[in-house]
């Protein structure tokens, strides 16, 4: 019972995160929306919202690599391209275009106070990179070119998506994706550096 309140916080965390940011969203608004007991927060994250956000971000990155993992299984490299994008897509529309990335709205916010925010995100980011990047490889792009598409894929799709958001419109996520995978096919095609 105690496993499942604490693991409902850290998923309403991360969903309030990408609509409201982390300096937009307090315990209460964790707690209405998990429906957990209120005292339960703090027995659960002792170290407070940091904690909390520490781990909404560790789930969020989990949870998107598992999906990237899985898609570039295959060795296509415009998969791996798919797999990262899929769900920020669904994410988009069904939100109205209020929702974004968990683990942006975490980093874009200052947090000289607390280091493992930072650690943290970019662990999430690095992690989506590293899977990208070995999908990309398993499809025949070379590891120098892959980690690089990778980082450039992590890098466009976070700004399309900050674009759809404020165009109210999937038009540059779309677009995006089109240009990003000619790139990686044309990069498992050639075998380029």
């Amino acid at each position: 019972m105690g496993s499942d309140s604490r693991e409902r916080m850290v998923r309403s965390a991360a969903y309030l995160f990408r609509e409201r940011g982390y300096s937009g969203t307090g315990f209460r608004d964790v707690i209405a929306h998990s429906g957990a007991p209120r005292g339960s927060i703090y027995h659960h994250f002792p170290g407070g919202k940091v904690q909390l956000a520490e781990e909404a971000v560790r789930y969020t990155g989990e949870f998107l690599n598992a999906g990237i993992q899985a898609a570039v299984e295959g060795g296509d490299a415009a998969s791996a391209v798919d797999a990262f994008v899929a769900w920020w897509r669904q994410v988009l529309i069904k939100s109205g275009f209020r929702a974004g990335c968990p683990v942006v709205a975490v980093t874009v916010e200052s947090h000289e106070d607390a280091p493992q925010l930072a650690t943290a995100t970019s662990a999430a980011f690095g992690r989506w990179q590293d899977t990208l990047a070995t999908g990309l490889g398993n499809a025949g792009v070379p590891d120098e070119r892959a980690g690089r598409l990778a980082t450039l894929i992590v890098s466009a799709v976070e700004g399309a998506t900050i674009l759809c958001r404020a165009h109210r419109d999937v038009g540059p996520l779309d677009e995006v994706v089109t240009e990003l995978k000619a790139l990686a096919r044309a990069a498992a095609e050639t075998g380029d550096t």
